[in-house]
């Protein structure tokens, strides 16, 4: 595979391996093969252990002594708690940004949601809220804030909600919800738009995973084929590359 200019090795790793998380191709209790890495991104075994240092931190590997890096548990739970922090997380800042809107902030987020109304391509819509959630941690998040902030999202691809095309009827009225909040100054319901919208992310994610078998489970969230057709969420498209 030829290297990315422009992306750390480091990155491309850790890219790497939660690619294989979110395909099913490595799974709870798994070992990481460092020399199956190496050879297939053409790189060298120091940023691979950087990237496992990083994973390891963020709670996805755990490493043993003399016996290498192992997938740490990776299931429904998991995914759900990363969104769980995630909303909590974001929820942090938009009260904040509630707490103390100022001009500035409010004129960006309205124009941001003006575009998020207007937006009729799966990935306009998803660029354009990843934006609004920009423009909110960089004012109102703090160093260790935004750091940790960035580990819960390891679990949430980007690619998968550009693809999604239900993501702005499903996500669009919690926008709606955080911003009335700011302007209303309001930080409790600014902070239940974010864990509400989260809590639906993660349900959309375990949905499609389950579908596609790297989840396996019988019932509400089992074989959602019926519910999400091929034609709606394709697979090769919504293939999870952070």
């Amino acid at each position: 595979m030829p290297k990315k200019y422009g992306i750390k090795e480091k990155d491309q790793v850790v890219t790497h391996v939660l690619n294989l998380l979110l395909t099913g191709k490595l799974r709870s209790g798994d070992r990481v093969d460092r020399n199956e890495i190496a050879q297939g991104l053409g790189i060298s075994r120091v940023p691979i252990q950087e990237a496992l240092v990083q994973l390891e931190h963020d709670g996805i590997v755990s490493t043993r002594y003399h016996r290498g890096a192992f997938v740490e548990r990776f299931d429904e739970s998991t995914v759900l708690e990363h969104h769980e922090l995630d909303g909590l997380l974001n929820g942090i800042a938009s009260a904040r940004a509630a707490a103390n809107p100022t001009p500035r902030i409010l004129g960006e987020l309205d124009s941001l949601l003006r575009s998020l109304r207007a937006s009729r391509e799966a990935r306009v819509f998803a660029e354009t809220a990843w934006e609004y959630r920009r423009v909110v941690n960089d004012e109102y998040a703090g160093p260790r804030l935004h750091a940790t902030i960035r580990a819960s999202q390891n679990l949430i691809p980007r690619v998968f909600f550009m693809t999604y095309q239900h993501g702005r009827d499903d996500m669009l009225p919690s926008y709606e919800e955080e911003n009335a909040a700011m302007h209303r100054r309001d930080p409790e319901a600014a902070r239940a738009a974010c864990i509400g919208r989260s809590e639906l992310m993660a349900k959309t994610m375990i949905a499609e995973l389950c579908r596609r078998g790297v989840f396996a489970r019988p019932g509400e969230l089992g074989d959602t084929s019926a519910a999400q057709p091929e034609a709606e969420i394709p697979r090769e498209p919504s293939t999870i590359v952070l």
